[in-house]
């Protein structure tokens, strides 16, 4: 009689959490983001992993883009009133709003980018790991600099930023302890001008190679590596796009395939109310190709920046151990 119960009881519960998160071909999702589409970085990489999931599922989809801090709850509201499935805040900032709607609507999934975040039964977070992907910029910058000095420009000061700057540093000095690495924050992801004063100033102090992590400000730091000829390595998308002559690589973050995982797992019935982490292993974080630069890296270069990544995806370095405080 207990098993015939507990039997019951596992089906009810799974019928429950199916028709919960169940929608077929009225899957609709929305996404806020806090800044424009055409950034060639940030939330054009989001929008392009909205648009990847409108194909993959197909949803219906719907966003906002220079999302003003003070529209954030009013915003998230009124695409859960609309019937959205699933949204998306598209950053940490993001957070405590999406933890005080989401309680409103217990039968839709909102989900926080960047951000460690979680609370059930229906809000979730998901990040690259910014640390590894700023340790893997580090180890081509320490490889590749001919002056011994390298360089980390940030936006806003805040988690990702913080994160993926002791991530470089970390693979600097994985490499080779003896390199100089300047790190600075322009306090804000748009003030271009200012990212290209610091750029500049780098390049008198003799540094070669620049890690422009500062969303639209990067065209600042593009703009003076250009003048001052100096090099940079892209972060989340290919910056050689923008900038071919001056790109060495770039960290790509693939946003789309870390978001569709997580909208795949709302649909199979596996989401979870807890924060998920996605790098190499999971194939979110990669380099893009070298391209005018590939001859220009040795062949014993090249094999240690691979074995990097290998040992990335395997486990064996773990990065922790590198990091400042």
């Amino acid at each position: 009689m207990k098993r015939l119960m507990l039997i019951t009881l596992i089906i009810v519960i799974t019928i429950g959490v199916f028709s919960l998160y169940s929608w077929g071909a009225d899957l609709k999702i929305a996404m806020l983001l806090p800044g424009p589409i055409s950034d060639q970085g940030w939330n054009m990489m989001a929008h392009n992993a909205l648009k990847a999931a409108e194909k993959e599922f197909s949803a219906e989809i719907a966003y906002t883009e220079r999302t003003p801090v003070s529209d954030f709850e009013e915003i998230f509201r009124g695409y859960a009133q609309a019937g959205f499935n699933i949204i998306m805040g598209h950053g940490f900032q993001f957070g405590d709003v999406a933890k005080k709607v989401a309680q409103e609507f217990p039968k839709t999934i909102f989900i926080v980018s960047s951000s460690d975040i979680s609370q059930a039964p229906n809000l979730a977070s998901f990040r690259t790991m910014d640390a590894q992907a700023g340790f893997i910029q580090g180890v081509v910058a320490a490889l590749l600099t001919e002056t011994n000095k390298v360089a980390y420009i940030g936006g806003m000061e805040i988690p990702p930023t913080i994160n993926q700057n002791r991530g470089f540093r970390a693979g600097v000095k994985y490499i080779n302890p003896s390199i100089e690495v300047i790190s600075t924050f322009t306090g804000s992801f748009y003030d271009v001008a200012k990212a290209k004063e610091m750029a500049k100033a780098m390049a008198q102090k003799g540094v070669d190679i620049i890690v422009p992590d500062a969303d639209v400000a990067n065209l600042g730091v593009v703009e003076a590596a250009e003048e001052e000829d100096i090099k940079i390595i892209g972060c989340s998308t290919d910056m050689a796009e923008v900038s071919p002559d001056i790109t060495i690589t770039s960290l790509l973050e693939d946003f789309s395939k870390a978001f569709t995982t997580v909208v795949d797992y709302v649909l199979e019935g596996k989401f979870e109310s807890r924060a998920y982490e996605m790098g190499v292993q999971e194939g979110a974080l990669d380099l893009a190709p070298f391209r005018k630069y590939e001859e220009k890296v040795s062949k014993e270069d090249m094999a240690k920046i691979n074995q990097v990544l290998d040992d990335l995806k395997s486990g064996k370095i773990d990065i922790a151990k590198y990091l400042e405080d």
